[in-house]
């Protein structure tokens, strides 16, 4: 499951190439624009796959305030 910013980089990735489709019917390609789309890819990829690694699960943790340390002396 996605996080709420890889969700809002996802959103943004496709409005971001229907802007940039829309750009190219009516005014011709733009190979700057076609670039910047690909990064902005890229870099949502990167976010889906870095979001997408095992968490560890809370389970495994030791509660809260046990165990040495300042806040159980």
């Amino acid at each position: 499951m996605m996080s709420g910013p890889t969700k809002t980089m996802a959103v943004l990735t496709c409005a971001a190439l229907v802007l940039t489709t829309a750009y190219t019917v009516a005014l011709g390609s733009s190979g700057w624009l076609w670039f910047g789309w690909v990064v902005l890819g890229v870099a949502t990829i990167g976010m889906i796959a870095s979001d997408s690694e095992a968490r560890p699960s809370p389970a495994g943790r030791p509660p809260t305030g046990s165990g040495p340390g300042p806040a159980s002396r």
